[in-house]
């Protein structure tokens, strides 16, 4: 029988837990947003090998949205809003460890009804639309750097997961673009995702994230399903410039 430490956590358990209210404003005391079971045993294999393969636990983790949040929030614990703090995952992990960076992404716990195909298919969609953003990046010229835009469309929908995780009951008055604002400015996100949620946010702003991200929604394997986590509508203005 395969003994796996994953499973001693609550992440990794069914655990049951009441909805509590959700406050944008005190977004960073928000409970710790889940990995998927199958990431944390995927982490938990390559913790095992000496040594461990940076890229390959940076691109796992990458792979998870609720894994790349909570190290992206252990990076903001960590670095705050300084200039010179790393932005890409795998250098964060690298500064901050493996085994600490692990232990943050196994926090989470899926509530009573949450672990169900809402939450995969969440999951799996942010994925899906975080790739599509790299090629769009990847093949523009230049405009944005294609890390940058797979981070935005992973976390493009996260304003919705208070009311998908259970911390809330569902609220169509909350503006869940500004929820979002607000969970990554509290978070001490990098630069690039808080522009990326003010461009969706606040009028007037230069949408160039935005206009890859709504991009990569009309490439989706299937673009007539609605986005699980908020609509997204493509900005005006002239398409991407793509060789």
């Amino acid at each position: 029988m395969l003994t796996t430490r994953v499973f001693e956590y609550p992440s990794g358990r069914f655990l049951f837990a009441k909805a509590q209210p959700f406050k944008c404003e005190v977004a960073d005391q928000l409970p710790a947003v889940p990995a998927l079971p199958q990431t944390l045993v995927a982490l938990e294999f390559q913790l095992r090998e000496s040594p461990v393969d940076l890229s390959e636990f940076s691109s796992t983790v990458l792979g998870d949205l609720g894994a790349t949040i909570q190290i992206l929030r252990l990076a903001g614990l960590e670095y705050g809003d300084a200039e010179d703090r790393p932005v890409r995952i795998e250098d964060c992990i690298a500064d901050l460890g493996v085994e600490e960076c692990f232990r943050a992404a196994q926090k989470g716990t899926f509530i009573k009804g949450a672990f169900n195909r809402t939450v995969f298919e969440t999951w799996s969609h942010s994925r899906e639309i975080a790739r599509n953003c790299w090629q769009i990046a990847d093949a523009a010229s230049g405009i944005v750097h294609p890390y940058e835009a797979y981070l935005a469309g992973l976390l493009h929908g996260i304003g919705a997961l208070p009311s998908l995780l259970g911390w809330q009951r569902s609220d169509s008055s909350l503006d869940r673009n500004l929820v979002a604002l607000r969970m990554a400015e509290r978070w001490s996100f990098p630069a690039c995702l808080k522009d990326y949620f003010r461009e969706i946010s606040i009028p007037g702003c230069n949408p160039q994230v935005s206009t890859i991200v709504a991009e990569a929604h009309r490439l989706a394997a299937d673009p007539s399903a609605r986005c699980p986590l908020t609509e997204i509508s493509a900005p005006s203005r002239a398409p991407i410039n793509i060789k």
